[in-house]
């Protein structure tokens, strides 16, 4: 599984869709702004990484926070090719997949 850098797009990986419209790419990526404490740039990428394995997991078809457990979002984690995430991240994914749709 090759390693993504920060300068590199995401791979996006979509089902095909019968309804023949084009699956939805990623926007491009753009520096964060300097200036910020250490911590909320940890909080922003914490949140983007709970976001794409939360999104990852409804799309394998996980029914909801109660049946996705840690090491179930560890190996999405693994099969979209980013590091493990922390018991947080684990814990921030249930919470977005909890919200309504």
């Amino acid at each position: 599984m090759a390693v993504l850098h920060a300068t590199e797009p995401l791979p996006t990986v979509a089902p095909a869709d019968p309804s023949g419209r084009q699956p939805s790419v990623p926007l491009a990526k753009r520096r964060l702004p300097a200036g910020r404490p250490r911590e909320w740039y940890v909080r922003h990428n914490r949140r983007l990484k709970a976001m794409r394995l939360a999104i990852a997991l409804l799309d394998a078809g996980a029914h909801g926070p109660g049946f996705v457990h840690d090491r179930t979002i560890r190996a999405a984690a693994v099969r979209l090719g980013i590091h493990p995430p922390s018991t947080a991240t684990c814990r921030m994914v249930r919470q977005l997949m909890h919200y309504p749709r």
